[in-house]
């Protein structure tokens, strides 16, 4: 089983779907969604026939995973047999009647290990998808109102930048845009031909925007608007954010 492309969310379904397939994560049993299949009587969709198919074959995704081991899985024979127990909702008493954990103390130390173990991969799963995808949650540090127009990944932002700036980069746009991510993109492009650090007098902040697009006096106010930069109080020098 290659996990190195399945999410979380896949793996607790058992199952994901690619080209009009749903694929079983611990087999490889496929479905094709351009058929229908006859099943006790009944007729299902390639989705109820690969949920079936996991309850059948390997009981659940939950079972199914645990029989991957702990070379996989990163659990130690007694933490995959106390997540069993666990699964099952058996009661700690019990537990200890029927495992090879001897004392109720163990058997609660395990279950808050294991809740321990939950918290730490929950930091490691946002680290490293920080890591492979270190620009899709970039917020500016001037950013006045945090929210979903923020959520921009590497590849939107491209795609917005090269459909505006259409005679490259260092030069000038045709419309700044009306929807508030677009635009946050395209001002953070912008940002770029400032320096950090540096003060700037208005007259230098229309030259520089008076390069992107006629409305300088429109990009000028957003960029102090979302934070991008800031200024003083006459307005007589701007610097950025």
């Amino acid at each position: 089983m290659n996990t190195q492309h399945t999410s979380v969310e896949e793996l607790v379904k058992g199952y994901q779907f690619n080209n009009s397939e749903y694929q079983c994560l611990f087999c490889g049993e496929t479905y094709h969604t351009d058929e229908i299949y006859p099943n006790g009587g009944k007729f299902l969709t390639a989705e109820g026939m690969m949920k079936g198919h996991i309850s059948s074959a390997h009981q659940s995704p939950f079972h199914a995973i645990l029989q991957l081991g702990k070379k996989i899985t990163g659990l130690s024979d007694v933490q995959l047999e106390m997540m069993q127990y666990f699964y099952e909702q058996v009661s700690d008493q019990e537990i200890v009647k029927k495992s090879s954990v001897n004392s109720l103390s163990t058997v609660r130390q395990h279950r808050f290990k294991l809740r321990e173990k939950e918290r730490q991969a929950k930091i490691f799963l946002a680290l490293m998808q920080l890591i492979n995808e270190p620009n899709t949650y970039f917020v500016h540090k001037g950013a006045k109102q945090v929210d979903e127009r923020y959520g921009i990944d590497q590849n939107e932002r491209e795609k917005v930048v090269k459909t505006y700036f259409k005679n490259g980069l260092e030069g000038s746009i045709d419309t700044i845009p009306s929807k508030e991510k677009k635009k946050i993109i395209i001002l953070q492009h912008i940002l770029k031909r400032f320096e950090p650090g540096t003060t700037y007098s208005e007259k230098e902040v229309n030259t520089i925007l008076k390069t992107v697009h006629p409305d300088f006096v429109s990009l000028r106010r957003h960029l102090i608007e979302y934070g991008f930069m800031d200024r003083n109080d006459d307005g007589s020098a701007y610097w950025v954010k």
